[in-house]
């Protein structure tokens, strides 16, 4: 191979592995106050949304009180999730940070999941709350923070303005299309009529 396609695919592997490795970008302004795209969503792709004028930035934009009250835990899992990411607070746009509210009532499960594009930290309040997490290897590390037996508070923070989150039970067994019963069933090692059941659970 000669030396100016191999200088081509050096560039081209290296700018798909700093893709895969970078957090959120460093920001190169003060602020960049968010003005929601058409769609009203983000893209991973692009991180963060298109800055509003500085001109028509006024105190208020940086103020965020969603936080402060509790949410609802009057739902199957008996768990309320707040977000504070940038759709919610858009003074967050480009600093790479996001703050959420986990509320939890006695036996309350925030359901098992995962954020692809962030790294996250748990901040126990109030109550008992059991934190944890699964490693690449498989080895489940955990604690349970401040026994006490009664409604649980917690803020979560992320490296990321949008971290996304997958719930694993929705992922696998609400998934549109369907992923097949034979792949599920041989992946778990159980027969294909529980997962029928545990997919009439996740239906839309």
């Amino acid at each position: 191979m000669s030396a100016a396609p191999l200088l081509v695919l050096t560039v081209a592997v290296l700018a798909v592995l700093a893709s895969t490795c970078a957090a959120d970008p460093e920001p190169i302004q003060d602020f960049c106050v968010a003005v929601p795209r058409a769609g009203g969503e983000a893209s991973p792709a692009y991180p963060g949304f298109p800055c509003k004028p500085a001109s028509a930035v006024v105190s208020d934009d940086f103020f965020f009180a969603g936080l402060a009250a509790a949410g609802s835990t009057d739902n199957p899992f008996g768990a309320s999730l707040k977000p504070g990411n940038v759709e919610a607070s858009p003074a967050l746009n480009t600093l790479g940070v996001d703050i959420n509210r986990v509320d939890l009532a006695p036996g309350g499960v925030n359901p098992l999941h995962s954020h692809p594009r962030a790294d996250e930290l748990v901040h126990v309040i109030t109550g008992r709350m059991l934190v944890g997490f699964v490693s690449t290897a498989g080895k489940y590390y955990s604690q349970v923070y401040k026994p006490v037996n009664a409604s649980a508070r917690a803020l979560t923070v992320f490296n990321s303005q949008l971290p996304g989150v997958v719930p694993a039970a929705t992922a696998l067994f609400g998934a549109d299309p369907e992923i097949p019963d034979a792949v599920l069933a041989k992946s778990f090692q159980v027969d294909a009529e529980i997962i029928k059941l545990l997919k009439s659970k996740f239906k839309k």
